[in-house]
Formats: structure tokens, C-alpha cells, sequence
């Protein structure tokens, strides 16, 4: 009993040091109608240290008997101080499809397409006993799986025979049909393989076809219906649980996120001020109230225009301008108006704002990768799945399209150590030059966005004829020559990007060093700070005190160009 008992407080302690960790994500998805080429939407950031990592893993047969290895938290298979620990196995499929490995597995080669975010949930639904966690959840999934649909299911029947030890998690699953939005929590404390009942607690509901979703670290699906339709499944005994535990009675509602999600985790704004932004942003007409991350937002949303892989990416570059809550202005910008806020431990935080926190934008310094992706159906699959991959945060990242029939990624991309500087992770290229423009943000964030620009132009550019001529050579039988032309082209923008990055990373530094603006002509200019800043720090206030003080007076002469 002993050992039962402290089995569960470690896996308890373990899912709220994840969540803390995490510090949250935010994922988007819009289906066919509600996008600009018909296409079916899914993104995904992830914000937090996380393996960002990018594998190809190829599929293939496989012999009977065959089994599948289960690691504990693969999303930090790149902490070394966290060993992998393998904590279970499930039987090979016969047939496997290749899919792309990250912290959070988010593309297979039939244009199946997941985005993650966490939410934890009630501390009573930890499943020591369980074997996955969500990560183990997709990988399986998109090895397995030619529709988003068959992998809502087989993810939610993995769960349930095997146990779900993880926390609260929402998927968007995409293809190019349609997308659901997939949520599952583990099952309780008491739960162990043999008892009789499923190991986890699940439900998926499809994003309308005219619809935008969007979602930031709580439960999203809401009140749902108990019987299943073609725009919802529900994991068996759903309800048994949550009626046992006196969270649910006959006849009420049956509210998946207040059941299961009542007490969102982070200040009061975390989750609901990303959520409320993003809606604004793609439906401005239908001007959203804030709310707490008690109340909701509807499930989805008639977005005001046709959206498009850019839109999205501009919704992730965001730092809440022109709100009332922008992150660019006010004095804790600093001089230069820079979004980035350090994390705040409570215990540094002023007595009486302990639960409070900076303002939560949806761009954010700490992230390890994010995505745009496309899932199409009018072009064959090798280029029908295209998925716009930028690391680091997203605000000062490049999206470089990825498409899902690539068969392997520069070594830039999948190698690489995050935990100290490693000159060949393409990761610190991105991480580099974000930490280096919060020095001088207002100039430096300009010269990046014109960069990015770009190099987002020529790969947009480059997209219709290479497109093209892959879904030519499929039309004509060439399945290994398009495979080895989707792969030159992919690793050819990944390698150039990189490169390029590198070399950017360093001439800012060059540019913008010891306060000063280096010109192309090699002299240095020395903006110095806002007069608006200055005297909101009591610029000067030392020396007019002590002069008063000494009784003397100012000196007539200029100053102007002197440097300290």
C-alpha cells in the first residue's frame, strides 16, 4: 500500500513539474471552408523546453511479433539530466506509415497532421499505472493512421487498454478533409490495467468546415452531447467516473472541460487572453469580451475572411499591439519596447500579486518550435501535407516548408544540443538572434521581420512550381523520383535557411553591439534612449540633487557627442 501511495504522489508531482515546465502552448485549426484555398489548417507552438529535434521516421512492414517500445516523456528526450525510462510495449502494426518525430510527433506521410496543447486537469485523474503519455499517443497514431478521424479513434483506444499517464491534453488532428479536436485525461488515481475499467476518460469533436479553432492550456471542447455522430466520438464509460465522483449528475449538461479541466492552471488570464486574442484577430467583426480561464469561448468561430497559411503566421507573431495589454509599451518594455517578459518565480513576485503574472501573448521568447501546416487533397500526398516549421520563438523565427514526403532533414534540424551552445543546431541560429534583439528591440525586430520576409517570400514563390512538378511525376508512376525530389528540395531551403540564419545572427551582432548602430559605410551612430523613457527613470535626478546640494550649477556646454 505504501509503495502504491507514493507511486501516485510522485506521478502527481511529476505532472504539475510538466505543466510548470510547459508554461503553455497555443494551437490553431480551420477547416476547408473557412480557408482561403480550401485547404484544412492545423498549427501548433511549442512553448517551453522541449526536444525540438526534427526526425524522420521512415515506415515500412513488419514481421508478426514484432512490438513498439513505450518511453516516459519523449517530448524531453532532449534533457540530459531526464533519462528516457521505457515503461511498457504494444504489438507492431503490419504496415507502418513514415511520420516526423519532435517533441510532439505532428506529421505523417498521408498528410495527417497533429497540434498539442496541455491542460493537466483534476489532480485525482493521474494514472501512475498507465503507460502513455500524449506523445506516445500521436507518434502511434501517425505511424498508423491515413485520417485524422481513424486517429482520434485509435489514439482514444491505445488509452483506454493501456492506461493514460499523462496529464490534460487537447490534440488538433488534421487532414485534408477535416480536423478534430481531440481531448483526453487520465482516469483516476485508482486505476490499474485488469480492473475492469478504460484507462483514460476521451472525447473528439470536429471542427465545422466553415470553422476556426483555437485553444491555449485549458479544456476546449466544452458541453457535449452522450451519444456519438459524425461530428463527435466519445471514449466508452465517459461519464461513469465523474458521476462517481459526485463531478456529475443525470440529466445535467455534461460540460467535458468543468468536469474534467475546473481549474485551469496559470493566473487568471493565462489561457483565455491568447484564446480572446486570436479570436479577434481572424473575427474582429464579433468583437469577443475578455473573460477568466473559468469562463468559455465558443468552440469555434466563422472567421471574418478566408484565412491563409500567413494569417496564422501573423497570429503567432503577436504581442498583443494596439490592446490595452501590449506587451511592446509601458515601462516594463524598457526603452526599446520589448515584448519579453522572464519568467517570475512566485516567490519574487510583489506580496499581494503572488497568483498574479506578467500579460501572456501568444508569441513568446521561450518557445522550442512552432508550425503552420496545410493538409491538401487536390495535389497527391507527398506535397499535398506542406508544414511551414519555424524554431525558437515565433516572432522572430523563419517558416520553412517541410513537406510531408520527405524522407529525411538536414542535420542542422534533427541533431543538435539545446542545453549548452552547439554551432551546428539550427535551434540556436533562432534562439541567438531573439536573445540578441532584446538588447535593442525597436531596431533590431525591424531588420528581422525584413529578413524574414525574404526568405518567406522566395519559399512561397518557389511553393506552385515545385508543387507542380512533383504531382506530374506522380501522375506518371515516378513515386521514388518524386520521393527523392521532395527531399533534395526540402533539405535545400532547410540547409539554405540555416546558413543564412547563421550568418544573419552574426551581423547583427556586428550591427548592434555596446549601445551603438554600426553603418554600412563603418561608422557608428548612438540613438541613445526615448526622451519619453528617460524621464520616466529620473534621468539626470542624481546630479540636479547633488548640485543642489554643492550649490552650483549646471555646465552651458553640450554633450551630445560624448560617449560614456
Amino acid at each position: 500500500m505504501f509503495f502504491s501511495v507514493l507511486l501516485v504522489l510522485l506521478t502527481l508531482g511529476a505532472l504539475l513539474a510538466s505543466a510548470s515546465a510547459a508554461r503553455g502552448c497555443t494551437t490553431m485549426g480551420a477547416g476547408r471552408q473557412a480557408t482561403a484555398d480550401g485547404s484544412v489548417l492545423v498549427t501548433h507552438s511549442c512553448d517551453g523546453w522541449y526536444d525540438q529535434r526534427l526526425r524522420v521516421i521512415r515506415g515500412g512492414d513488419h514481421a508478426p511479433g514484432e512490438t513498439v517500445d513505450i518511453y516516459n516523456v519523449m517530448c524531453h528526450a532532449n534533457h540530459p539530466a531526464e533519462p528516457l525510462r521505457k515503461v511498457g510495449q504494444v504489438p507492431q502494426a503490419a504496415r507502418t506509415y513514415t511520420y516526423f518525430q519532435i517533441a510532439y510527433p505532428f506529421m505523417n506521410e498521408r498528410q495527417v497532421i497533429i497540434g498539442e496543447f496541455t491542460w493537466t486537469g483534476r489532480p485525482e485523474l493521474a494514472s501512475p499505472q498507465g503507460i502513455f503519455y500524449i506523445e506516445n499517443l500521436e507518434a502511434l497514431a501517425l505511424a498508423r493512421c491515413a485520417t485524422a478521424r481513424d486517429a482520434v479513434r485509435l489514439m482514444g483506444q491505445f488509452a483506454e487498454q493501456y492506461g493514460y499517464a499523462d496529464g490534460g491534453e487537447t490534440l488538433v488532428v488534421g487532414d485534408p478533409n477535416e480536423a478534430w479536436v481531440f481531448e483526453i485525461v487520465g482516469a483516476g488515481t485508482d486505476w490499474e490495467p485488469g480492473c475492469g475499467r478504460p484507462g483514460a476518460h476521451w472525447a473528439a469533436r470536429r471542427i465545422p468546415d466553415d470553422g476556426f479553432f483555437v485553444g491555449a492550456n485549458r479544456s476546449r471542447l466544452g458541453v457535449i452531447e452522450l451519444a456519438e455522430s459524425d461530428a463527435l466520438m466519445l471514449g466508452s464509460e465517459l461519464t461513469a467516473y465523474p458521476e462517481k465522483q459526485g463531478w456529475w449528475k443525470r440529466g445535467e449538461p455534461f460540460d467535458f472541460s468543468g468536469i474534467f479541466n475546473p481549474e485551469p492552471y496559470g493566473y487568471a488570464f493565462y489561457a483565455s487572453r491568447r484564446e480572446w486574442r486570436a479570436l479577434n484577430l481572424v473575427a474582429p467583426s464579433q468583437q469577443f469580451p475578455v473573460v477568466t480561464c473559468r469562463e468559455a469561448y465558443p468552440f469555434s468561430v466563422v472567421p471574418d475572411k478566408k484565412l491563409t497559411v500567413r494569417d496564422l503566421m501573423d497570429v503567432y507573431s503577436d504581442h498583443l499591439e494596439g490592446t490595452e495589454y501590449d506587451l511592446t509599451k509601458g515601462l516594463a518594455a524598457g526603452p526599446f519596447g520589448c515584448p519579453v517578459r522572464w519568467f517570475t518565480p512566485a516567490a519574487s513576485r510583489p506580496e499581494g500579486r503572488k497568483t498574479d503574472d506578467w500579460e501572456r501573448s501568444i508569441a513568446i521568447y521561450r518557445c522550442a518550435y512552432s508550425f503552420v501546416a496545410q493538409c491538401r487533397g487536390w495535389l497527391p500526398d507527398p506535397v499535398g501535407g506542406v508544414l511551414w516549421f519555424g524554431l525558437g520563438s515565433p516572432d522572430t523565427t523563419v517558416y520553412v516548408p517541410v513537406y510531408c514526403g520527405a524522407l529525411d532533414v538536414p542535420a542542422p534540424w534533427s541533431e543538435g544540443k539545446s542545453h549548452v551552445f552547439d554551432r551546428g543546431c539550427a535551434w540556436w541560429a533562432f534562439t541567438l538572434v531573439n536573445n540578441w534583439a532584446c538588447l535593442r528591440w525597436d531596431a533590431m525586430y525591424r531588420d528581422i521581420r525584413a529578413r524574414r520576409a525574404r526568405y518567406e517570400e522566395r519559399f512561397f514563390a518557389a511553393q506552385t512550381g515545385f508543387e507542380n512538378e512533383i504531382a506530374d511525376l506522380c501522375s506518371r508512376g515516378r513515386e521514388e523520383e518524386a520521393a527523392r525530389r521532395v527531399t533534395e528540395h526540402t533539405c535545400a531551403q532547410m540547409d539554405e535557411l540555416c546558413e543564412g540564419w547563421w550568418s544573419f545572427a552574426f551581423e547583427l551582432i556586428g550591427k548592434y553591439h555596446d549601445g551603438g548602430v554600426m553603418t554600412p559605410q563603418g561608422a557608428m551612430t548612438t540613438p541613445g534612449y526615448p526622451a519619453e523613457w528617460l524621464e520616466r527613470v529620473d534621468f539626470g535626478a542624481t546630479s540636479e540633487r547633488d548640485l543642489k546640494k554643492l550649490g552650483g550649477q549646471k555646465l552651458s556646454g553640450s554633450f551630445s557627442g560624448i560617449s560614456l
